[in-house]
């Protein structure tokens, strides 16, 4: 290892070669992480040499802080040379912006992606390169990170560096670290490279260095010849950073005014082609850049790359005003074939508002959108509108950024100043229901959550609004739909129906789930539910991200997230850049509330942190409060009601104030649910009756359907058996039992428990007996409990405990351990199993004379006297309930057993 020139690295090279040689032969993924200057891109190059010299073919890409924003520039970087001219890539060609076509999913890139590397291996092991992934634009990021975790891939390997202070975002991968270099390290390069250099200047360094490789190359190169061999005071200590910044700023203020002009090319435009800058600049000054040893050219790929991105950083820190303009103009010409890249730099040359740049930019802006990268498309928005002359176009254009930013890309804390801005600069005194799309969003869904200025808002836009129903209208419609939801009061919904009313009879499908789903389910959703499930079976991975979340979000109360779960999964982890941050949340929700149903309660709570981690960085608190739900839930199912109360609390302290009625309503659906676990009855018929009294279905609150079997249970544990049949009764009347195989296991179990003995114990078979009620382990669990609660009352503790030993093992493997507890206790209180009171040698005796064996047979055969044998069954008929060998046969078949598991 000695001959890859790298000092005190023979530990991590043993790594990389092993690393590289499983690639070859099968697939691997390793992430280098490490503090800036560690030496990570040197041992990235040392894998890349070992594997070439192996026969590898290597695909390279560097990330860099200035692309990071540009959708798929790393994918690019990787993978343009290999897009094929048929159609078998075409997804990636669009999502690079080489070719035409609707914007591709996730998942199509992916394939794409795989496809392409698959078929570069076919011929030689690959071994995919990525240097600083850090800086790597998100949308590559994720991709590669899907592409790693297939398990299809062969002969492909994928090796990285990222800065030891980012998150791996190769989340597959295995991280190396790669620590600071040992003194003695440091030492024997430092003397390597400067052998006249005073041992006392050495130690000094080292010491300072810390075992940063870069720190010990670089910092030397700024001490004079007498502070070298010490003869000479050194400068007082500053922090590393500051140092080896103040280091690369001096190495680039040494060049040429020239030399440092050629830099800017590729400093602002990664993928600038050699030729290019050589032909706007000539090769002379490109030349002694390199002999500076601070790009390296690389003439084979015609690329030309910065040896460190401080570097890089340098360079533009160093330039004037001017000299940027003047680069971007010159990478303008040379970018007529790129659109929206030409828009880009051309947007950086003006130094004053011109119109026609500023159209450019925003064309960019909207091409750039439909690939996904809403945050790009923001960005470039927010250009145009700087280069917009004044007037109605700046304010339009800083409003479609507002409205872009609060509902598409999820930058919240903008806003406001965004509206404020657009509202100085746009003459036109009638509200812009874009403005008003985007301030009720952020009303909504940050710390304000103002429901009532929202909704005002809307509704006086809307009021206003005379013209076609465009899609601002439709977004406007269904945002206030979603304020009445949130705000859950009839007189907010009233106002949303007259709306809608207005635009019949052509009621976009957002709008009419709206209205279906939402507005009052329990009456309205059975017509429509044909034309959901016809939405649902529709979400292929082309649809749009938001297409996916509202189609879901109208499933949640008509049990259809378990058919929504594969495309919410595809969504979770879109790579685009700016995907919207209320789509990722909306979908953490809706993948946590269809796992707990589901009985994976696990799952649930890496979807409820993750949503709340999310929520907490984007500023969105209303939302926030759905993951709290989320853990309350399963805390509730849990036992744990310290959690739940602290959770519940919060949620009801911030919605309260606020007049989020639909965050208490959640609330005190894990408060009853826990309160029903710990069997407070009292307290669970409080908590669910202030969401919707019993026998009653309120037009205005969907969550009430949630509460059938919840409200029916404590009322009837509590002796209110009058609101108990009600509440069944108004489930009858409102049907739900046909919305869904869960809404009818709810309603009859409801009806069991609400049901005289006689009628409620054939009514609990029924509902147990069919097969689908293993779907939901939860409510199943508790639907047995019950069963066998009222047959232990009733003195049938055989069959109770068949019943309960079910209970327990669905509670026992969903953790519920206050559901646990209750059913135990009730275990215990029916007693033994008449089975479990017969002795081993009595049991078999039992079963043999059940088969029609003689006393005298089954003596002979077990070793024993006839006498014994008869002792035996005299002694075990009145343990099973039997006065003659006629009554054993059924006996037995009654013992519980796996036949018995319904």
């Amino acid at each position: 290892m000695r001959d890859s020139g790298i000092v005190g690295r023979d530990a991590d090279l043993a790594v990389l070669h092993a690393f590289a040689d499983r690639a070859a032969a099968g697939t691997a993924a390793l992430a280098l992480s490490g503090d800036a200057g560690v030496g990570k891109t040197a041992l990235l190059d040392a894998a890349v040499a070992y594997a070439r010299a192996r026969g590898t073919r290597v695909l390279s890409a560097s990330g860099a802080e200035f692309e990071a924003g540009i959708a798929f520039a790393g994918l690019h970087q990787l993978l343009s040379p290999l897009v094929p001219d048929d159609g078998a890539a075409t997804a990636l060609g669009v999502a690079l912006g080489m070719r035409e076509g609707p914007p591709p999913s996730r998942a199509q890139v992916t394939d794409a992606v795989v496809e392409v590397l698959t078929a570069s291996a076919s011929d030689q092991p690959v071994l995919v390169t990525v240097d600083d992934l850090h800086w790597v634009d998100r949308p590559s990021t994720m991709v590669l990170a899907d592409v790693v975790r297939r398990p299809s891939l062969h002969r492909i390997g994928f090796l990285v560096t990222v800065r030891a202070e980012y998150a791996n975002p190769l989340d597959g991968a295995d991280v190396h670290v790669v620590r600071p270099l040992t003194d003695a390290a440091a030492a024997a390069i430092l003397r390597a490279r400067f052998p006249a250099m005073a041992r006392q200047v050495v130690g000094r360094l080292v010491g300072d260095a810390q075992g940063n490789p870069l720190a010990l190359l670089e910092l030397p190169v700024s001490l004079t010849s007498a502070q070298q061999r010490g003869s000479s005071a050194l400068p007082e200590t500053l922090s590393l950073n500051e140092r080896l910044s103040g280091v690369f700023a001096a190495r680039v203020s040494a060049l040429p005014a020239s030399v440092r002009r050629t830099l800017l090319l590729p400093a602002l435009e990664d993928r600038v082609r050699l030729d290019l800058v050589e032909a706007a600049a000539g090769r002379r000054d490109l030349a002694r850049a390199e002999r500076a040893g601070l790009v390296e050219v690389d003439r084979e790929h015609g690329r030309v790359s910065f040896r460190h991105p401080l570097t890089r950083s340098a360079v533009v820190a160093l330039s004037t005003s001017d000299e940027r303009r003047r680069a971007h103009a010159v990478l303008a010409r040379r970018l007529r074939d790129h659109p929206d890249r030409y828009a880009w730099h051309l947007g950086h040359t003006a130094a004053e508002p011109d119109e026609h740049i500023a159209g450019l930019l925003e064309q960019a802006a909207g091409r750039t959108h439909r690939r996904g990268d809403a945050a790009g498309a923001v960005a470039a928005l927010l250009r145009a509108a700087d280069l917009s002359p004044a007037g109605a176009d700046r304010g339009r254009r800083l409003v479609e950024a507002a409205y872009l930013g609060a509902v598409a890309g999820g930058q919240l804390r903008r806003v406001p100043r965004l509206l404020d801005d657009a509202q100085r600069w746009d003459d036109d005194p009638a509200p812009d229901l874009g403005s008003a799309v985007a301030a009720a969003h952020y009303l909504l869904l940050s710390g304000e959550g103002d429901i009532e200025t929202a909704h005002r808002l809307l509704t006086g836009a809307l009021e206003l609004r005379d013209g076609p129903l465009d899609s601002t209208v439709v977004e406007a419609v269904t945002t206030l739909g979603w304020v009445c939801y949130f705000g859950g009061r009839a007189d907010l919904w009233d106002a949303f129906h007259s709306v809608v009313a207005r635009l019949r009879p052509d009621v976009p499908a957002p709008v009419a789930f709206v209205r279906a789903f939402f507005g009052d389910p329990a009456r309205t959703a059975r017509p429509a539910l044909g034309a959901l499930d016809e939405a649902i079976a529709a979400l292929d991975d082309r649809a749009a991200p938001i297409d996916v979340v509202r189609t879901s979000l109208a499933g949640i109360f008509v049990d259809r997230l378990a058919a929504c779960r594969e495309p919410l999964l595809r969504l979770r982890n879109r790579p685009d850049a700016g995907h919207a941050v209320t789509v990722q949340l909306h979908a953490l929700t809706l993948l946590g509330l269809e796992r707990f149903h589901a009985g994976d309660w696990a799952q649930a709570e890496v979807f409820a942190d993750e949503h709340v981690r999310l929520a907490d960085d984007g500023g969105y608190q209303l939302l926030r409060c759905l993951g709290l739900y989320l853990r309350a839930m399963v805390a509730a199912g849990r036992g744990d009601d310290a959690a739940v109360l602290d959770l519940a609390d919060r949620m009801v302290g911030w919605a309260a104030p606020r007049g989020a009625t639909l965050v208490s309503r959640l609330a005190a659906q894990a408060r009853t649910l826990a309160a029903l676990g710990r069997g407070d009855y009292d307290a669970a018929f409080r908590h669910a009756s202030t969401v919707s009294p019993p026998g009653v279905f309120a037009s205005h609150v969907p969550h009430a359907m949630w509460f059938v079997l919840d409200l029916t249970e404590s009322a009837v544990r509590t002796g209110r058996r009058a609101e108990a049949a009600a509440h069944v009764a108004a489930a009858r009347e409102a049907r739900l039992d046909e919305i869904s195989p869960r809404y009818r296991l709810l309603v009859d179990a409801a009806a069991a428990m609400a049901a005289p003995d006689e009628e409620a114990m054939p009514a609990f078979d029924d509902v147990l007996a069919r097969p689908e009620v293993r779907q939901w382990p939860y409510e199943r669990g508790r639907v047995l409990l019950a069963h066998g609660e009222r047959l232990r009352r009733a003195r049938l503790n055989r069959q109770a405990r068949v019943r309960l030993e079910q209970a327990r093992e669905v509670f026992d493997g969903l953790g519920a351990t206050a559901w646990l507890a209750r059913t135990s206790r009730e275990l215990q209180a029916a007693g033994p199993h008449r089975a479990e009171l017969l002795t081993t040698q009595q049991r078999t005796i039992v079963r043999l004379a059940a088969e029609g064996l003689t006393n005298k047979q089954i003596a002979q055969r077990l070793f024993l006297s006839a006498r014994t044998v008869g002792t035996h069954l005299y002694q075990a008929f009145p343990k099973l309930g039997v006065t003659s060998r006629a009554g054993l046969r059924d006996a037995l078949r009654q013992l519980p057993g796996p036949e018995d598991e319904t």
